[in-house]
């Protein structure tokens, strides 16, 4: 019981040291997804849509690589099939709720028109293959660091299209302060939350469970 108490304590102190040092990088690719919107801002919707369908996919990709990673390098004899599920529905289920769910809640905030897009549904045949891909590779080339910090990027980029497909004519300061507060929290914890606790809830052993950071 006393080992299991450590192991929590342990595993918690990680986290919250993860999410510290992620929050400038966060702050960062927040800050390019708003320059995003001012420079694509008279983008029809059906175009929007589109390139939130390549940025979402490749999010998905990375995303898988880092969660199957990070369950395949800080656990004993990792099997095939496990380490291919935690990065599928590790992925699927937080880029969802980082490129999709929170983005739509800031357009109701915002009383835009939104249209909440899921991928792993609308887009099945490309998102789904996309995380099964993304397993694949960290199963046999198990990278954490460039994959995560290229998702955290495309996850923003992401959030970002996905918000103007709701947007309509001119945009006030105000709604764009709003958009930057909702792209940083719609990356900064479903990212780490995919990359490092989701994967950690099904490691056991108490081997050191960081990436490198820059």
């Amino acid at each position: 019981m006393m080992l299991k108490k450590m192991l929590v304590k342990e595993k918690t102190k990680h986290i919250l040291a993860e999410l510290k040092s992620h929050a400038p990088f966060t702050l960062f690719g927040a800050f390019t997804g708003i320059i995003c919107m001012l420079v694509f801002r008279n983008l029809q919707p059906h175009t929007s849509q589109r390139v939130f369908y390549v940025f979402h996919p490749a999010h998905v990709v990375l995303s898988a690589m880092v969660t199957a990673s990070m369950f395949g390098l800080h656990s004993r004899k990792p099997k095939f099939f496990v380490v291919l599920l935690v990065g599928v529905f590790g992925s699927l289920g937080i880029a969802t709720v980082s490129d999709s769910l929170i983005p739509y809640l800031g357009e109701g905030l915002l009383g835009l028109e939104a249209h909440s897009h899921i991928g792993f549904i609308e887009g099945w045949y490309i998102v789904n293959p996309a995380a099964v891909l993304g397993a694949l590779i960290a199963y046999f080339w198990p990278k954490t660091k460039f994959p995560h910090a290229g998702h955290v990027l495309l996850s923003t980029w992401a959030s970002s299209f996905h918000i103007l497909m709701a947007l309509g004519g001119s945009v006030s300061i105000a709604a764009y302060i709003v958009v930057f507060i909702f792209l940083f929290i719609a990356v900064w914890l479903p990212c780490c939350i995919s990359d490092i606790v989701f994967p950690l809830l099904f490691v056991k052993s108490a081997t050191d469970s960081s990436h490198v950071h820059n």
